[in-house]
């Protein structure tokens, strides 16, 4: 038996020529001059003998396939290659998918083969309503994308143009392997994975999710495909229901539910309530279609897409409008044990091989070295805590880093260790609570270094005190407000400029977990955070085309001295200084709009759904964890950072909130 494959050394090929394998004869495979490595990398794989895979030197694109010479005798040939990357241009798609084909044609009905085999897809059913039967084919059905044409006109040629036999498989959306997950690329659902991923690393697995129920998505995994493949191929004319068989799961999934399906595999949160599609199509067509056509909407909804890692095209390749029928394939298989395995029961390997192997973050340059180059970095409050940490990191990574706070005695320090890591440190002693020093900080800057790359306002001032208690401290809103928002707003519109000049910034206000959360005592320093967090939201849209990015980091409770005399704190999750630098050292490499834990993405998911809710529940915290010795003082004067003095015994309730938030965090 000679059997002659086309793509063989692709994802679904590959599998077939293991199970062809199995059987006796010689493997002819069609291979570009420069990809003989491919094959003999498949054949040690599988351990092919010697002699069961024969190189073919050929070309898809060049009539006849350029396989001159070629005078075997081939008994079954097996056309699998094509292009199936929604992702690639529609040139592209054509000269793979439809001239190929034509010149495999050309090859088959020269070398008169004995069985043709066409790979095609359902793809060919486009955007037909209704039950797409396996004898179906030209119904008239819409084709939205150059993908869905090229395999359409592709198998036409091969039902117009073939000379013999001729079988047509129609796989389903094919995913990796059952059983080991193993999969070549991200295609497919695979798109949807870093979209759970994020959520996953955003919000508890627990907690219910509003999405979309989609239309009907089919999923079948690569190791069905081939091994329905070769059975079928090989069964006797008598035996063969059709010429035409779908190779599809006989019981699909909606969108929605293949989503959960992974999510699950994941950890991440799934969609308990799913959103019927009747009530979009409840808006008539043509003015969805012409509301989706308008330049703007139509950039926002890609933006909105590719931000998730969703190129729009796949968006026309997600779900079908109809059912593929799979009677012939269902009786060509009866009596084997190939069938369709149900998505939940391997959805685990394939998540697992693709965080393992195909996320695209594995394939990005995520270096902090790479993101600092050339660049020079302001860190405020850069003395001790998280900018301490944050500086030296940047030193580790060569990084020139510009030191501020109000102390030169311990910014030199720091300098010492940025150095002694091999980064290059200045200091510039300033007081941030004083709008005259600012300028004169900012002024020195620019004339000593031309400018700021990278603006981190770090530096802050917390003060825990209820509102009761702060009726005759004005003062403290005062204070707050103008350290932790005039004067980050100052350095901000002092060094922005420039950036936009030069088309290259970003700056990184470190907020609070309490701006998403509202947590009740620290009204001053919630205030003057959100007020930072309101300045930037309104600036980055203005500064977008100037490539200038504003990153909030909504900093989770870090545990620093200034928190340590306050008892009720060591039962709440918190990050250590240095993890915390983790969080800004990610910002620079990634540039993210907002860094979150997941409790304040959380806190701040409940407050848009339910602010009564959130509102008893705070109420109880802000009943079970008074007011520290310290804020119950009343002084004229605070410190910079209001450290908090021995609280109140902790009550049982207290004790049980706070660990219950914990379990929230992590």
């Amino acid at each position: 038996m000679n059997y002659f494959v086309t793509g063989g050394t692709g994802f679904i090929g590959r599998h077939l020529v293991e199970e062809l394998l199995k059987r006796e004869g010689t493997i002819y495979m069609l291979v570009r001059e420069g990809s003989r490595g491919k094959v003999d990398a498949l054949a040690q794989r599988l351990r092919a003998a010697e002699g069961r895979i024969v190189v073919v030197p050929g070309d898809l694109s060049k009539p006849g396939l350029g396989a001159e010479g070629f005078e075997e005798q081939i008994d079954h040939l097996f056309h699998l290659a094509a292009v199936y990357d929604v992702e690639a241009d529609e040139e592209s798609a054509v000269r793979a998918n439809v001239d190929g084909t034509r010149h495999v044609i050309e090859f088959a009905n020269a070398h008169e083969v004995g069985r043709f085999h066409h790979t095609s897809s359902i793809a060919v059913a486009g955007s037909y309503k209704g039950v797409f039967q396996e004898d179906m084919f030209d119904e008239g059905q819409k084709l939205p994308h150059h993908y869905h044409r090229t395999k359409y006109e592709s198998e036409q040629l091969v039902r117009q143009g073939v000379q013999t036999q001729t079988l047509v498989f129609r796989p389903g959306i094919v995913v990796g392997h059952s059983e080991t997950g193993e999969m070549d690329k991200v295609d497919g659902p695979y798109y949807f994975f870093k979209l759970i991923q994020k959520l996953r690393n955003a919000v508890p697995q627990w907690l219910p999710l509003a999405g979309p129920e989609g239309g009907q998505t089919n999923i079948v995994p690569v190791d069905f495909v081939a091994r329905a493949m070769d059975h079928i191929a090989h069964l006797p004319d008598a035996d063969l229901p059709g010429d035409t068989f779908h190779l599809v799961n006989p019981d699909p999934m909606s969108v929605g539910g293949a989503i959960n399906a992974f999510a699950k595999a994941a950890h991440a949160p799934q969609f308990a309530m799913r959103i019927d599609p009747h009530l979009t199509n409840a808006i008539p067509a043509p003015v969805r279609a012409g509301v989706m056509a308008l330049p703007t909407v139509k950039r926002i909804r890609n933006q909105l897409l590719r931000d998730v890692g969703i190129p729009p095209d796949a968006m026309l390749n997600r779900d079908f409008n109809c059912h593929f029928d799979a009677r012939d394939t269902m009786r060509a298989l009866e009596g084997t044990a190939i069938a369709v395995p149900p998505l939940d029961t391997y959805a685990p390997k394939l998540w697992d091989y693709w965080e393992r192997n195909l996320d695209p973050d594995l394939f990005r340059d995520r270096s902090l070295t790479t993101a600092i180059r050339d660049k020079r970095v302001l860190i405020t409050g850069a003395s001790s805590g998280i900018g301490r940490e944050t500086a030296i990191r940047l030193g580790e990574a060569g990084g020139t880093v510009l030191l501020v706070s109000r102390t030169r005695e311990k910014l030199e320090e720091v300098a010492r260790q940025v150095e002694e890591a091999g980064g290059t440190a200045h200091v510039h002693p300033a007081d941030l609570s004083d709008l005259e020093d600012i300028e004169r900080l900012a002024r020195e800057v620019l004339e000593e270094h031309g400018g700021v790359d990278v603006l981190i306002n770090n530096a802050g001032r917390s003060i825990r005190r209820s509102v009761a208690r702060s009726y005759e401290r004005f003062h403290d809103y005062e204070r707050t407000m103008q350290l932790n928002y005039f004067g980050a707003l100052k350095l901000i519109l002092a060094f922005l400029p420039g950036m936009r000049e030069r088309k290259s910034g970003h700056v990184i206000n470190v907020s609070s977990i309490g701006a998403q959360t509202n947590t009740p005592r620290f009204s001053a320093y919630v205030a003057s955070k959100s007020a930072l967090d309101a300045f930037t939201r309104c600036a980055a849209p203005e500064c977008l085309a100037d490539n200038v990015k504003f990153t909030t980091v909504y900093m989770p409770l870090v545990s620093t001295p200034m928190i340590a005399p306050t008892d009720i704190y060591k039962a709440f999750p918190t990050l250590t200084p240095a993890e915390a630098a983790q969080m800004l050292c990610d910002s620079m490499v990634d540039r993210p709009k907002k860094k979150a834990s997941r409790l304040g993405n959380f806190g701040e998911l409940l407050y848009t759904l339910s602010p009564a809710t959130v509102d008893i529940i705070l109420h109880q915290a802000y009943a079970l964890f008074p007011d520290s010795s310290a804020s119950k003082k009343k002084k004229d004067a605070a410190p910079e950072i209001s450290a908090p003095e021995k609280e109140e015994e902790m009550s049982t309730e207290a004790v049980a909130m706070a660990y219950l938030l914990r379990g929230v965090h992590f």
